[in-house]
């Protein structure tokens, strides 16, 4: 299934189960009823900051919006063949590796920064850890306000609950996975 496809009916179907209106959808989410009822139609691909704001608004995980979550907890469970989602800011590429599995309350994400690019995120919810893994290139992480730097193998785990971001001063992709642990029973 085609991402933007998925978005359209994942979006409609959290704004059904929770009974809200797309003025309710946009309160929550910080994204304007407009822009949400483009992405529910199928005539919009947000940004990651946009969809991130969705995820947020609505209390899930940001991979089940692009790829269908696991029905059962599967083991083993290889991350091959998967989509890689150019999403249209240009500033950053995601691939799910393992998508946010409920019985684990975790997502694994791969993610891509182009040389000279910046990605701010604001705050999840409350509780939620993120851990990024610097797999090739060097890189830097926004937390608590400052820049810290990550070369190739290094790694750091924070709270992701206030603003944060990543961002690639150099001249060649850098790329990291980020596991992100949501705190028991809130997805």
């Amino acid at each position: 299934m085609e991402i933007t496809t998925h978005l359209a009916q994942t979006l409609r179907q959290l704004r059904k189960q929770r009974g809200w209106s797309l003025d309710r959808a946009a309160e929550a989410t910080g994204v304007s009823k407009a822009m949400l009822g483009q992405i529910e139609r199928g005539e919009s691909s947000p940004t990651v900051a946009t969809l991130w704001k969705i995820a947020t608004g609505f209390s899930t995980a940001f991979s089940g919006l692009i790829t269908p979550p696991p029905q059962a907890l599967e083991l083993p469970l290889f991350a091959r063949n998967t989509i890689g989602t150019d999403l249209p800011d240009d500033r950053l590429q995601v691939r799910p590796l393992f998508p946010f599995d409920g019985h684990l309350g975790f997502e694994l994400m791969e993610l891509t920064l182009p040389p000279h690019t910046e990605h701010l995120s604001e705050p999840h919810e409350a509780g939620v850890i993120e851990h990024v893994t610097v797999t090739r290139g060097r890189m830097e992480v926004k937390i608590e306000g400052r820049w810290h730097r990550l070369d190739t193998g290094e790694a750091v785990r924070f709270s992701a609950d206030a603003p944060h971001g990543y961002r690639n001063t150099g001249d060649n992709p850098a790329t990291f996975h980020n596991l992100i642990h949501y705190p028991a029973g809130t997805r």
